[in-house]
Parts: structure tokens; C-alpha cells; sequence
């Protein structure tokens, strides 16, 4: 029976096939074919030999009941697959299944190949949420809207320019997906502490020859295992991205607020808000992945605990992996797809993002009215202090900016009715909003391709 949710709740079929228990013993497998058919090329083995272990290392042949049975009695799970693919190979193939190599020559290039079809995923899901934010950031680029400080209201701002700044940020995280991958996407053949002393003369060219055969690089030089900073890494990017859907999450959670309305995630026409609350419309998709991202970012501390392991290796990062490193590149795939989902859902009440950016009785522009008053003459100081006592008296008496403005005997002399009107048109203080986002589809655009 399932108990972790990423078995039953958060999860995409495709990124959990990858941590199955078949999944693992199967890239196990590949490995000790790959190195069973790199010795028969060094002249190590007979080819016959080889080529029956690689024909034999399959998961339906080599089962994981068998394997499971074996481990119950040799408490090691890498050597009850060894015995498992021995004994199912004919002739005198079993003998040579495993040859030189140490567990973590096995362990290591598995996972390298599962990260590989991890990254890929990954890369997927990052590209597919780098378009529909461009394709937001387009459609929205003239939607101007009230822009917030330290949650207060700012000045105006558009809708386009915040997909965009996403858009941006995601493109980065490519950036750093493609840098990960070449040093992440390595493989080992060194034996027990790294010399290669088990696989002699020839340990340099069987490492190379397995490797070639795995569409992965060797390493340079290793000890018993990959070094885990290449691990690490990987546990912080997951983090940076989490970071990201963290903040989406919750800039969109914030706007769905009754008091903003401004935009609202999806919701299901029978979906239920509350189970007492009939009214209710609870952001949680976008609620769940901001619980989720505390997740990914809490394994960042363990992955890089394991970069420190004792003399040649101890132990110790294998437990902390096989829990860290599935589980977060499942909930980083379940989290992108579930923020592509709310982002192509995504419901704007234009009438409110109206009312939001009148809230303030203009003084959302006050930044523009201080520039064109410095035009007139005014200093900058000058202009700013009128303001500001301008402003509290406007929130003192829920005058609108306009109406204190022009009754203001030193500015009443300085500008006209129309002037000050003009002035006070959100839609005229956006800067060149609508030409940044532009300028940020076009660069990206090829990055979602």
C-alpha cells in the first residue's frame, strides 16, 4: 500500500517511472552489460560471455521478487542483483558478471543515467512554462495595473511586465539546468577506492568503453564514489526552481485576495472551497505548491551534508539519496506542471484591477505630478515635500490628488485643470513597459522552443 504522496498524489507518471525499484535495477543492469561487453572488447572475457550477461540483463529476466528474495539473506542490495543476473546467464557467463567493479561503480553510473532522463524531463517541463508565460507577457503587455511596494501601492505597472520578469527568471533556470548536466552526467569504473587496481593496465580503456556505450562521460579521477558535489548541485537548482513557483504561487495567491481580486487561479466548476463554507474559492494549487517548495528547499541542507563523506566514502549519502534525490525531481515535475496548468487557467477580473489602481484617490501618481512640477520649475525637493503633505491631507480627508492639487494656492498658479487630469491617467505613467516586455518575448521566444 502507498504511503508517501508522491506515490498516490503528487507526482507525474513519467518522472516517478524513473525511481521505481525496476527503474533502479534496470539501469543496474544496463551497467553490468555495458561493462561486461567493455571487457570482452579489452580481450578480458570471452564476447559470447558478454553478450549473453547483456542479453540477460533485463528486469523481466532478472526480477525484482529474485532480487528481493537474495537481499533478505545478503543485506546488499547491489550484490543481490549481481547474484540475481549470474545466476539466470548460461554457460560460463555468470562468472564474469561484475567483474573489478565495486558496488558504487554500478550505483553511480545508474544514477547518472536516470538523472539524464530526469534533466530531460525537467528541461521539458521548464521550457513548456517559459512559453505560457511569454505567451501571458504578450497578451497582457498594455493590461496596466496598480505596481506594489512592501505591499503597499506603488506606481502603475502592467500585468505583461510581471509574466515577463517570471519568463526571464525561468530562462535562467535552463541556464543552469544545461550547466548542471555537464557535471552531473558522469560515470565510473575505478573499483573499490578509485585506482582502478581491479581492472589493471586497462582500467583507463574499460571505463572509457562503458561509459561510450552509456552516452556518459568518466570521470576524471574518483575515489569509491562520484564526488557529491555534482549532487549538491543539483538539490540546489531544484531548490532555485521551487524558489520560483514559490514566488508565482504567491504573488497570485496575494492577488486572489477578496480585498484584490485581480486574478484568480482556476477553479472547477463542481471543485469545493470549504466544507462549511459554501462560498469559498481557496487558492490551492497554487497554496500547495508553495507547501511543497519548503520541501524541496529543506533537502538542499542533507545534499550538501553528504559532500563531506570520510576518507575514500562512508555511507552516509545513500540513505539521505535515496529519499532526496526521487523525491525532489517528482514534486519539481508535479509543481511545474501543476503551475503551467494554473498559469493557462488563469482568470482576470478587469473591473477590479480598475478599482485597484483608482484606490488611492490618484496618489498612485504622485511620483508623476512631483516630475512635472520639477518641469515647471519646481525643485526636486521642493516637489516632494509638497507632495508628501499633500498626500496625507488627501488620505485625511478622502479628497481625490486632482481636487487638493488644484486647490492648492502655490500649484493652482503652476499648472491647469487639464494638466493635473492628464497626469493622472495610469495608462499614461507606464514607462516603457510595454516595450520591455517586448523586447524580453522576442529574446526568449527561442528559449521555449
Amino acid at each position: 500500500m502507498p504511503v508517501h504522496p508522491i506515490e498516490f498524489r503528487y507526482y507525474h507518471p513519467e518522472m516517478r517511472s524513473l525511481f521505481t525499484e525496476e527503474a533502479r535495477i534496470q539501469r543496474w543492469l544496463d551497467v553490468e552489460a555495458a561493462l561486461a561487453l567493455a571487457h570482452a572488447e579489452v580481450g578480458n572475457i570471452p564476447r559470447e560471455a558478454a553478450e549473453e550477461i547483456a542479453r540477460k540483463a533485463k528486469v523481466d529476466i532478472v526480477t525484482l521478487e529474485r532480487v528481493r528474495e537474495i537481499e533478505r539473506k545478503t543485506h546488499h542490495d547491489v550484490m543481490a542483483m549481481v547474484k540475481a543476473l549470474s545466476e539466470v546467464c548460461e554457460g560460463e557467463a555468470g562468472k564474469y558478471v561484475h567483474l573489478g567493479a565495486t558496488s558504487y561503480d554500478i550505483v553511480d553510473t545508474a544514477l547518472a543515467l536516470q538523472l539524464r532522463d530526469a534533466l530531460r524531463i525537467l528541461e521539458g517541463d521548464l521550457k513548456r512554462l517559459l512559453a505560457v508565460l511569454l505567451e501571458l507577457a504578450e497578451r497582457h503587455k498594455g493590461t496596466v495595473c496598480i505596481g506594489r511596494t512592501h505591499g503597499q501601492h506603488a506606481i502603475p505597472t502592467t500585468y505583461g511586465m510581471k509574466f515577463a520578469i517570471w519568463a526571464y527568471e525561468v530562462s535562467r533556470h535552463l541556464d543552469r539546468l544545461a550547466e548542471v548536466r555537464e557535471r552531473l552526467l558522469v560515470g565510473k569504473m575505478s573499483g573499490a577506492v578509485g585506482t582502478m587496481a581491479s581492472f589493471g593496465s586497462k582500467g583507463l580503456e574499460i571505463q572509457r568503453l562503458t561509459m561510450e556505450r552509456l552516452g556518459l562521460k568518466p570521470a576524471l579521477i574518483s575515489s569509491q564514489i562520484i564526488q557529491r558535489d555534482r549532487h549538491a548541485e543539483l538539490q540546489c537548482l531544484l531548490a532555485l526552481i521551487a524558489g520560483t513557483l514559490d514566488k508565482m504561487g504567491r504573488e497570485i495567491r496575494n492577488l486572489q485576495r477578496t480585498e484584490i481580486a485581480e486574478v484568480f487561479e482556476p477553479f472547477d466548476p463542481k471543485q469545493v472551497g470549504s466544507s462549511t463554507m459554501p462560498h469559498k474559492r481557496n487558492p490551492i494549487r497554487c497554496e500547495r505548491i508553495c507547501g511543497l517548495a519548503r520541501i524541496i528547499r529543506a533537502s538542499v541542507l542533507p545534499a550538501l551534508e553528504t559532500i563531506a563523506l570520510e576518507h575514500e566514502r562512508d555511507l552516509t549519502n545513500s540513505s539521505v539519496e535515496r529519499i532526496t534525490i526521487p523525491e525532489g525531481l517528482i514534486l519539481i515535475d508535479y509543481m511545474l506542471r501543476l503551475m503551467i496548468d494554473i498559469l493557462r487557467g488563469l482568470r482576470f477580473n478587469m473591473e477590479n484591477i480598475q478599482r485597484n489602481l483608482h484606490l488611492t484617490l490618484g496618489l498612485c501618481l504622485t511620483e508623476r505630478v512631483m516630475m512635472e512640477l520639477v518641469r515647471k520649475g519646481l525643485g526636486r525637493q521642493e516637489a516632494h515635500e509638497k507632495l508628501r503633505v499633500l498626500s496625507q491631507r488627501c488620505w485625511r480627508e478622502r479628497r481625490p490628488l486632482k481636487e487638493v492639487v488644484l486647490k492648492d494656492e502655490e500649484l493652482s498658479r503652476l499648472v491647469t485643470p487639464e494638466e493635473v487630469e492628464e497626469w493622472l491617467k495610469p495608462e499614461g505613467y507606464i514607462g516603457l513597459a510595454v516595450e520591455l516586455v517586448e523586447r524580453a518575448v522576442e529574446t526568449l521566444r527561442d528559449r521555449a522552443a
